[in-house]
């Protein structure tokens, strides 16, 4: 039997960015809206990549996934702040050798407090969402006051290495530097996304887990171990997704995982909850819509992804890419 794929919600994006075209003023100007939107879509995707992960193939509600950006962000502040002489370089690969480090050490601090949160605070309350959300929820604000006890409740400034500073000029447009990593890392983390979960065993592992959990230990696999992964993973990526964020809004406060969450659950309403690939095209919807609506009509930022949602929703209301069987 053949597949056929359905393409019409790659076109959102594209069709977006062109409408936006002749509305933006110049071609110069269009282009720097773009980028910046892609690299904020690109940022968001890879915080919102763990959650719809955690509930496509665990069927987990976490409203506490914040805590791990939150986490991620000062994590990532502390190693950056050791690394003073790196950061200050003017060249790049310097630059690099900081923030590389300071985002593994991110993931690592945050997939451990993952596998802490899953055992003590999710697994009680598998197969409950309700009681999901509401324990979720409470998690995600100890975190938050244990990140206070540690750094303080005050907001501390994120700055960008002094490489990664500035901006590129191509076509009269100021392309920033940073955005361009952010895309770039955005890329490959949805490539390994995809690889891991369509051309490896594990991959094939936890999707045959997810249909029929009973046939896949009867072969002798142990699928919560399995599962346990999935979840440190995903808070994992949202500790990265924390540091990436940090740098792109260059100050942190502890709430910043709870401000970013709204924004998360767009993508995946739109996306298709436990859709990957509906993750990616909702998160580059709204980067893109909240930096076109913030240029053409900056009164209506806040509400520009709640329209685009509303309108997505009207056309297929189970997101663009629905996972089957949820």
């Amino acid at each position: 039997m053949k597949f056929d794929f359905d393409w019409k919600p790659l076109l959102l994006a594209p069709i977006l960015a062109l409408v936006a075209l002749p509305l933006t003023g110049s071609f110069s100007t269009w282009l720097t809206l773009t980028v910046a939107g892609l690299a904020m879509g690109m940022i968001i995707f890879i915080i919102a990549s763990g959650l719809t992960l955690v509930f496509g193939l665990m069927d987990v509600l976490n409203f506490g996934h914040g805590v791990f950006i939150a986490l991620g962000a000062f994590v990532a502040s502390s190693v950056l702040g050791l690394m003073g002489d790196w950061t200050g370089s003017g060249e790049l690969w310097r630059n690099l050798v900081a923030v590389f480090p300071a985002m593994l050490v991110a993931m690592a601090v945050a997939g451990a407090v993952g596998l802490a949160f899953e055992r003590f605070i999710v697994r009680p309350v598998y197969g409950q969402h309700l009681k999901q959300i509401l324990i979720t929820m409470g998690g995600m604000i100890i975190g938050e006051e244990l990140i206070k006890v540690i750094w303080g409740p005050a907001q501390i400034p994120l700055p960008l290495p002094e490489a990664l500073r500035g901006s590129l000029f191509v076509a009269d447009a100021a392309i920033s530097k940073y955005r361009l990593l952010a895309v770039a890392v955005g890329v490959v983390v949805f490539g390994l996304l995809a690889w891991t979960l369509g051309r490896t065993k594990i991959g094939l592992l936890i999707r045959a887990g997810v249909q029929d959990r009973e046939m896949v230990e009867s072969l002798g696999y142990r699928i919560g171990r399995l599962f346990v992964g999935v979840f440190v993973v995903g808070s994992a990526l949202a500790g990265l997704g924390g540091v990436m964020w940090g740098l792109f809004q260059q100050n942190l406060v502890p709430q910043m995982g709870a401000q970013v969450n709204v924004l998360i659950f767009i993508v995946i309403i739109i996306g298709g909850l436990g859709s990957t690939g509906g993750a990616l095209i909702g998160a580059l919807l709204v980067g893109l819509m909240t930096n076109y609506i913030g240029f053409l009509l900056p009164t209506l930022t806040q509400f520009a992804s709640i329209f685009l949602m509303v309108a997505v929703l009207l056309w297929r209301p189970q997101g663009v890419y629905p996972v089957a069987n949820r």
